[in-house]
């Protein structure tokens, strides 16, 4: 019937209401902000670390090998990760038998231990995504015209100076628009992998807005009352977005509309 010819929840916020009640509301709003704001400060700078790194190899062949092997991981289904998350750092893993063997102590129960679930998550994102994330940085270094490097290597500049002051002031726009996004996005954290990284004694930390919302929405057949959830998702990254992106045009002059 369409939006305009369907009825209408009566009354009109009534599941945004109904959400905003629940006591799981709270919780689920903070894990998303505060694993998302961690996800972003920490594995954010290292895509573009890795291509200032990567574009210093001057063998082609090397770069390419480099790059392919770091972004090969970006291909590998989540559940596959997961999975090697679990054998590396199961009690008798390769993880534990490191910290057994510095200090003796008993291993660790890292996959099912709520203060270990956000470092796991976030080491493996940067895994994962590294390689495939550092391609528009990348290209963006490959544009550059080699006439600032021939002059810098006149002048005596060493390769740090030529990266401190050719490199991240030429891509610094790329950055911007990029950071962009990726804060726009701050609401938004896929449910796959933190779903199938859950167990019943790290949800305090690891139910998050997607997962509740597959949760209710499809394991409980509450198909509105979800939707709502996720527009409400939506509309905060929405409002962030044009916030930062206003920020960015008024201090950078650098904003994507």
């Amino acid at each position: 019937m369409g939006i305009l010819g369907s009825p209408w929840a009566q009354p009109i916020f009534k599941h945004f209401i109904s959400f905003f009640r629940t006591s799981i509301a709270s919780q689920v709003i903070s894990n998303t902000v505060i694993l998302s704001l961690l996800t972003i400060l920490i594995s954010f700078p290292v895509p573009v670390i890795f291509a200032l790194l990567l574009n210093q190899i001057k063998n082609n062949r090397r770069r390419k090998v480099v790059q392919t092997i770091s972004y090969a991981p970006y291909f590998v289904s989540n559940v596959v990760v997961v999975s090697i998350i679990s054998v590396i750092c199961a009690p008798s893993g390769f993880v534990n038998t490191i910290i057994k063997a510095l200090n003796g102590g008993n291993a660790l129960y890292l996959t099912s231990a709520a203060e270990y679930f956000r470092m796991l998550y976030i080491v493996s994102n940067i895994w994962q995504t590294m390689g495939f994330s550092a391609i528009v940085y990348i290209a963006a270094l490959t544009g550059i015209s080699q006439d600032y490097y021939e002059a810098a290597i006149m002048d005596g500049a060493t390769k740090l100076k030529r990266i401190l002051y050719i490199d991240i002031p030429l891509i610094m726009p790329t950055i911007i628009i990029m950071f962009i996004l990726s804060i726009g996005n701050i609401m938004s954290i896929g449910y796959e992998k933190v779903y199938l990284m859950q167990s019943g004694t790290n949800t305090a930390v690891s139910e998050i807005i997607s997962t509740y919302v597959y949760k209710v929405g499809l394991q409980n057949a509450q198909f509105s009352f979800a939707t709502a959830v996720g527009l409400f998702n939506a509309a905060v990254n929405f409002v962030i977005l044009l916030i930062v992106n206003a920020i960015s045009r008024r201090t950078a002059d650098i904003s994507i509309f």
